[in-house]
């Protein structure tokens, strides 16, 4: 089948439908054409804008979503002339929109991690979603059960992905995520989307706003046999706690619940190991040391 032929016969997507994804596109043009004409690489251009190189390939294929921090940025860094910044508005409504497709028990969760100072995660039966590889993301939401069509697969990968903008945004919030290691040994999607994750891990673990640590399956305690959970600092200095177990959502507000569940996460990164440590794991189990 020729690739104009699949395009006829995929469904629209929500993105799609309602212009967010042609929108991210032609920023995404103008960005490139912007920096050929400077004769300015892909990484000097991250340099200028204070983020990843794989985000701005990202964004000039229209897969990232430009976030109005760095357009302001870009237009200094690439003589854009108020161009860039012209744009601003324009994704702020995109994102807006975005939101309301998320699922509406999630809406309060997605906003609140897409505004978040601090973002603290632990983990024990997969890489959390902001550490995704797209192939990762999409390998978990085939094998859900029961089956999601096809269409909600693509959707919900894409809005995890674009949900990864929040690391491009400057000041950037802090980040630490606490992973089992059982979950560095379960090869979702196959070795090669595996190791592809294992090398996002990596490559995320070594971002000065980001750490990431490992929870060794031989340690012998563990203050926290109850499952997975996020928490939260809003902007402004709120802490709340995130849960979802069996399909079960739960965002917790109360003070003295949150501040228990913050008071174990700090116990479990005591006993997990290093960053350092951590990344150093990874990549011998990558076989790259």
């Amino acid at each position: 089948m020729t690739e104009s032929a699949s395009q006829e016969s995929r469904p629209e997507l929500p993105s799609e439908a309602d212009g967010t994804a042609h929108l991210f596109r032609a920023i995404g043009k103008q960005i490139r054409v912007l920096r050929e004409n400077l004769a300015m690489s892909q990484k000097e251009l991250a340099t200028a804008t204070h983020c990843g190189l794989d985000l701005i390939s990202a964004m000039e294929r229209g897969v990232r979503t430009p976030q109005p921090e760095f357009l302001d940025r870009a237009d200094d860094a690439l003589k854009a002339g108020g161009v860039l910044r012209a744009a601003i508005a324009d994704v702020r409504e995109a994102q807006a929109r975005a939101r309301t497709r998320h699922p509406e028990w999630y809406r309060n969760y997605a906003k609140l991690e897409a505004e978040a100072v601090e973002l603290h995660d632990y983990n024990i039966q997969v890489v959390h979603g902001l550490l995704q590889t797209e192939d990762y993301a999409r390998a978990i939401f085939s094998q859900r059960r029961p089956l999601l069509d096809e269409e909600t697969i693509e959707k919900r990968v894409a809005d995890r992905m674009d949900r990864q903008q929040v690391f491009a945004r400057w000041p950037s919030p802090t980040f630490s995520f606490v992973l089992e290691e059982s979950i560095l040994q379960r090869p979702i999607g196959g070795w090669q989307v595996h190791a592809q994750q294992m090398r996002q891990l990596l490559r995320l673990g070594r971002l000065r706003t980001v750490e990431l640590q490992i929870m060794p399956t031989v340690r012998e305690e563990h203050p926290n046999v109850d499952g997975p959970f996020t928490v939260l600092t809003s902007k402004q200095r709120q802490q709340v706690a995130y849960t979802e177990v069996q399909g079960h959502p739960r965002l917790i507000t109360d003070a003295e619940e949150v501040r228990l569940i913050a008071a174990r996460y700090g116990i479990i990164r005591a006993q997990a190991l290093t960053p350092l440590e951590s990344l150093t794991l990874i990549e011998k189990m990558l076989g790259e040391r």
